[in-house]
């Protein structure tokens, strides 16, 4: 019987102290979120211990031997690790990250404080209620039904609309899951100043701009054949800035468009220009070649999707040496429809493939600044491919060459000849 005793006692003593060294090791791995999971794990430990008491309790006789000497040094070390539990489960009920402890079927087990303030819950009557029927009217709950895959990020927060919330859904024990919801508002808000402030300063740099490489055109560099040189790198310099302003401008209109207005984008004409536009920015050092099989058109917007496009086709002769070839095409998959713009150029290492799309991100910078580009390009493709539920595939091999992909899905998709939408 001791030995069953020293198990009784060293199973929970093992599975507590695992768990606070999980919990520090998240904390120390930069979150709070990893605390909040070791916390309502300890909180089922509470419970383990008060079966074993109870069961110690009835196995047990009340006389002097070693035996029962064994089991109240056990019952004295249980109690006062319980009473460790009970801190430690106030503890999870105090973190500032929403923490809910769920059944298989969704069912409310156990919720800390802050999960009543973001997600709007209530004690007790939540309680064993059913999580995305409590939150009915949201898209938190619309995540749930549809089986919450990938974590939800930047949504109301159903117990203030006017909170900004980031949720994800774990797997937890056996037939368990964990909520997790940590309030972002104040980087939503900190987010808008940024796009705010690069709208404000691009509007009030683009007069200036406009003004100073106005007077720089004016001037004949033959009246002053001396200051020629500089005379056209200013007009050089002045004229990429002024690209870099209207592009800050475009990203800073797509940041907080939300949707764009839907209209028949006829992809036929529109690679005729594409190719024109990269024949005269290639002006004949490059092979540019264009291969169609889609017979479809697109819905969006004209304007946004041929900027993308071109952004595509631009960086390509800008990054492949003369007599390299740039292949445009358009053709159907299973799944909808790709655009993408394959080059011979100097290709792209794999370990910035991750963060081309940032603004201003430079795999060369002395090569970009050559070439002419702004470095928000790819940033703009982004933004207007998310507008229209497509995405961006980037393939790269150094040396070998790049190709970018935009995959629209079937709904995006327009057959030739069809009504044009109102």
């Amino acid at each position: 019987m001791p030995n069953t005793f020293d198990r009784s006692w060293k199973l929970p003593a093992a599975l507590v102290a695992g768990l606070l060294a999980g919990a520090l090791a998240g904390w120390l791995a930069g979150g709070l979120s990893a605390i909040g999971i070791a916390l309502v794990a300890v909180v089922e430990i509470v419970f383990l211990l008060t079966r074993i008491r109870h069961q110690a309790t009835f196995m047990m006789t009340q006389d002097s031997s070693p035996t029962t000497l064994k089991y109240d040094r056990f019952m004295t070390r249980s109690r006062r690790i319980a009473s460790s539990l009970r801190d430690l489960r106030s503890a999870a009920g105090t973190l500032p990250d929403a923490v809910v402890l769920l059944d298989n079927e969704q069912h409310v087990r156990w919720f800390n404080h802050a999960a009543e303030d973001l997600l709007g819950l209530r004690r007790p009557q939540d309680r064993g209620a059913h999580l995305d029927e409590r939150l009915s009217t949201t898209e938190l709950a619309t995540w749930l039904k549809e089986g919450a895959r990938e974590p939800l990020n930047d949504v109301a927060a159903p117990g203030h609309p006017n909170r900004h919330i980031n949720v994800t859904l774990l797997p937890f024990g056996r037939r368990q899951r964990l909520l997790l919801a940590r309030d972002i508002s104040h980087l939503t808000r900190l987010e808008q100043i940024r796009r705010d402030f690069v709208a404000n300063v691009s509007h009030e740099l683009r007069t200036p701009l406009t003004v100073i490489h106005g007077y720089l055109e004016l001037i004949d560099p033959e009246d002053v054949p001396e200051l020629a040189p500089v005379l056209n790198e200013m007009r050089a310099q002045s004229k990429r800035m002024g690209q870099i302003v209207e592009d800050l401008l475009t990203l800073s209109r797509l940041e907080t468009q939300e949707h764009v207005q839907d209209e028949r984008v006829q992809m036929t004409p529109l690679l005729a220009t594409i190719r024109k536009e990269a024949e005269a920015l290639s002006q004949g050092r490059h092979q540019v070649t264009v291969e169609s099989n889609a017979e479809a058109d697109l819905l969006g917007s004209v304007k946004d999707l041929h900027s993308a496009f071109s952004n595509l086709v631009s960086n390509a002769v800008r990054y492949t040496p003369t007599g390299g070839r740039i292949t445009i095409r358009w053709r159907r998959t299973s799944e909808g429809a790709v655009y993408s713009v394959s080059d011979t150029g100097y290709g792209i290492p794999a370990t910035h493939l991750a963060r081309l799309t940032e603004r201003f991100y430079r795999v060369s910078s002395s090569r970009s600044r050559e070439s002419g580009g702004t470095g928000l390009g790819l940033s703009i493709v982004k933004h207007v491919l998310n507008l229209h539920q497509a995405r961006l595939d980037i393939q790269s091999e150094p040396g070998q060459g790049s190709t970018f992909s935009c995959w629209f899905s079937n709904e995006r998709l327009l057959a030739p000849g069809t009504a044009d939408i109102e």
